[in-house]
């Protein structure tokens, strides 16, 4: 049986989570905090990496993350580890131990990759993926999807024309944003912005850029099979992955560094620890014996 393929961000923005609550419970804690500093139309970017970084969290209480010594977070960090902050931005990476071949980064800087992924992704094709994500929260993709699912909750509730009565945002109404922000689409120059952002991220730090193109041909070849369908409705306002491979093989044309991509040993387990035996030192001890006259 075919993975279901959900590629949050990479493919279509943040779809997914289709397996999870429908609606993201934030908690007491987060509420009181949002409800006082979130009012009217107004949310400032620390109001939505807040919300961001609350549902972040609850995801993470709702799903199986891979420990500190998994061999899937271990390769993220060997991998991923020292790229944590960038130009305006923190990154925090996460890998879900779920089938579903997704990744997704959220306002507040949160990156969760499910392992997924990293079964059908080499080191460098992973690095591509996680670049595109990283480009979105870089480019503020992911506070503008925040900000559009607060004013869309906001107008669905009929607050448009009360703007300046509102003083505090409901419950009901957070957790509508909350999974509106999970469901959001990116648009289509946003996405053509984060895959140039993910090609540059390969160049600059010395990467093989072919990789890129690798990883969609991945998920083209992918979605021509049972979940074609699936990918066509949810992708409609997006370009599909053969096309945004061929402008990634452009880009390395026109720079000169195309080469056919070459898919390297993918390794998901830790290391097995080397034990060392000790030999005993034996000696032996020597007794003269004195002999009576």
């Amino acid at each position: 049986m075919k993975k279901k393929i959900i590629i949050a961000g990479f493919l279509f923005a943040t779809l997914g989570f289709t397996k999870m609550n429908a609606q993201i419970n934030l908690g007491d804690k987060a509420m009181g905090a949002l409800q006082k500093g979130v009012t009217s139309f107004t949310l400032t970017n620390a109001d939505a990496a807040t919300l961001s970084k609350e549902a972040v969290r609850k995801l993470d209480s709702t799903n199986e993350v891979a420990g500190p010594n998994d061999g899937y977070t271990l390769r993220l960090n060997r991998v991923f580890g020292k790229y944590t902050s960038g130009e305006g931005y923190t990154l925090n990476y996460k890998v879900y131990k779920l089938k579903e071949v997704n990744a997704f980064a959220t306002a507040d800087g949160s990156v969760r990759v499910y392992s997924g992924l990293m079964d059908i992704m080499d080191d460098n094709e992973l690095l591509a993926v996680i670049g595109h994500e990283i480009g979105h929260v870089a480019n503020n993709d992911t506070r503008d999807a925040m900000r559009a699912a607060y004013q869309k909750e906001a107008l669905i509730d009929g607050a448009s024309s009360q703007s300046a009565k509102i003083s505090a945002v409901t419950d009901s109404q957070l957790g509508k944003i909350g999974s509106a922000m999970i469901d959001s689409k990116h648009s289509r120059k946003q996405e053509a912005e984060a895959d140039l952002f993910s090609y540059n991220f390969l160049k600059k730090n010395g990467y093989n850029v072919n990789a890129e193109e690798s990883a969609f041909r991945i998920l083209a070849k992918m979605s021509e099979g049972a979940e074609a369908s699936f990918l066509d409705r949810m992708m409609s306002s997006h370009p599909d992955s053969a096309k945004r491979a061929d402008d990634a093989k452009a880009r390395a044309e026109k720079d000169g560094l195309y080469k056919p991509y070459v898919q390297q040993k993918i390794v998901n387990t830790a290391p097995v620890a080397k034990t060392t035996t000790t030999k005993k030192a034996t000696t032996t001890k020597k007794t003269t014996t004195t002999k009576k006259k």
